[in-house]
């Protein structure tokens, strides 16, 4: 895993990129520094970008809040979301695990997120008794959850009726501003510790990589995926079979000893340490995603 300063040193190995957005792009609330300068000059080396997120919402309803960032829509080439793929899979349900599911489920998780559902066959029902299966979409980032606490009441009913889980969002955790929120993956996990059936869609798992590939449209070699989780992002791209690149200063910056108030950049020995550990080989790290 070699270090570089920026994404310079790199653009002439590479023709497209899959940018990983809460935690690499922005944190929730603006883009980091230099993402937007380091944007623009991808675009003017014409390459390409797609925007891969494991938010638990479609594309549509993604793009919208990137604008309000400042990320306009001339710096990529698309966006693909574990939110678009799990509604592209339950609407297909030409995968065999997505076949076997009724038409009745349980939503755990905010309004905001219906998108996922909207317009499908589906009955929407409230006590799990009377369900096929639970979508899991999250907590409400808006609420400030750090735990899964308020959720396990409807968790447990869940679990008592064996329902089988879509995980709209694997990862556990992010970070909104300063503060370190829970995601969908804290609860499916507790769901699966609990010996209950969860299929997971989005980083690391296959399905999105393929429909994010589609639309970045360059060979695999000449692919680059970058993103500061190691269990989802890079062992995704490790998955996907393409180079990934692995963006320091997010969700690790602390175990790695970096500091964004401090302008102190992460240890590079222990990143390289941490990654041998998760028996990942990312071809290189960067500190953010900056030119």
């Amino acid at each position: 895993m070699k270090w570089h300063d920026g994404l310079s040193g790199l653009s002439h190995d590479y023709d497209g990129y899959i940018l990983d957005l809460w935690g690499v792009v922005h944190n929730g609330v603006e883009p980091y520094p230099g993402v937007l300068e380091c944007l623009q000059r991808l675009r003017e080396a014409g390459r390409r970008v797609v925007l891969l997120s494991n938010a638990p919402r479609r594309t549509a309803t993604v793009e919208p809040g990137l604008r309000r960032m400042g990320i306009s829509a001339d710096l990529y080439d698309g966006i693909m979301t574990s939110g678009e793929c799990t509604h592209r899979m339950l609407a297909a349900r030409t995968d065999p695990w997505f076949a076997g599911l009724g038409r009745r489920m349980v939503h755990l998780g905010p309004d905001k997120d219906v998108d996922v559902y909207a317009g499908l066959d589906l009955d929407v029902v409230t006590d799990p008794a009377q369900a096929d299966f639970v979508l899991n979409t999250g907590p409400d980032a808006e609420l400030g959850e750090e735990d899964i606490t308020p959720y396990l009441p409807l968790l447990e009913q869940c679990a008592a009726h064996s329902l089988p889980m879509i995980c709209a969002n694997p990862d556990q955790q992010v970070i909104r501003g300063s503060q370190r929120l829970i995601c969908a993956g804290a609860m499916a996990s507790w769901y699966e510790n609990r010996g209950r059936s969860v299929r997971w869609i989005g980083k690391p798992y296959p399905e999105v990589y393929a429909l994010a590939l589609s639309l970045l449209d360059v060979p695999r070699d000449r692919v680059l995926a970058l993103g500061d989780a190691l269990a989802t992002d890079m062992r995704g791209a490790a998955t996907a079979g393409i180079d990934g690149c692995w963006v320091l200063g997010g969700i690790h910056q602390e175990m790695l000893g970096g500091s964004w108030a401090h302008n102190r950049n992460p240890d590079y020995d222990l990143a390289v340490a941490e990654a041998t550990a998760a028996g990942l080989a990312p071809v290189a790290c960067v500190p953010s995603l900056r030119w």
